[in-house]
């Protein structure tokens, strides 16, 4: 599952890849991880929301906990509760230029990077809603790993093509779901040294 993306352009040129739509003022940190902000086109504007849907816990005495963002929506569990009502009325795409996979054994795992090939930025699937806890948030899609993710993970981001992007956001829930399948294009791969986690 993707828990690392970056994605180091501004609010406005990304506005110019979704048809010049309007760009919010939004913070782009490069590396985004879940809890961050990180910028989602709505339909409407580019913006920024939270990465993760705040799932609320209870500790054994019943106290409530800080809330755990939920920063994947499987395919298969589009349907549940949790999801429905963001999927049929609120997808967003994500736009990222790279999304990171963990390799190698516990304890020294590293990041390999995933990218379209050349200088281009991947919109990945996803659904958003508002949040008492952190205002907009939003979530991606993964569906089954493809050839090339396959012996890192066995999901990865649902990815819509440029031809795709107005189906994704502007269709019926069922047709959307059509969408929301393995990639069959292209990938970079970029094994790096850099640890998986933060230092």
């Amino acid at each position: 599952m993707c828990n690392l993306y970056r994605m180091s352009k501004s609010a406005d040129e990304l506005a110019a890849l979704f048809a010049d739509v309007p760009a919010m003022v939004g913070n782009v940190s490069g590396e985004v991880y879940p809890g961050q902000p990180g910028l989602v086109f709505d339909g409407e504007s580019v913006r920024s929301m939270v990465w993760g849907f705040p799932l609320v816990l209870r500790g054994k005495s019943g106290q409530q906990l800080k809330p755990k963002p939920v920063n994947n929506a499987r395919t298969d569990k589009l349907d549940s509760g949790f999801w429905r009502a963001s999927f049929r009325d609120r997808r967003c795409l994500i736009p990222i230029e790279a999304f990171a996979e963990a390799e190698g054994p516990k304890g020294s795992k590293t990041r390999t990077w995933f990218s379209m090939p050349g200088d281009g930025v991947l919109t990945c699937a996803g659904l958003w809603r508002d949040s008492a806890e952190w205002g907009p948030v939003y979530s991606m899609i993964m569906a089954d790993a493809n050839e090339a993710i396959t012996p890192f993970h066995d999901r990865m981001p649902v990815i819509v093509s440029g031809a795709d992007r107005e189906t994704y956001m502007g269709s019926t829930a069922e047709e959307a779901f059509g969408l929301c399948r393995p990639y069959d294009g292209e990938l970079a791969i970029d094994r790096t040294e850099e640890p998986w986690v933060r230092r």
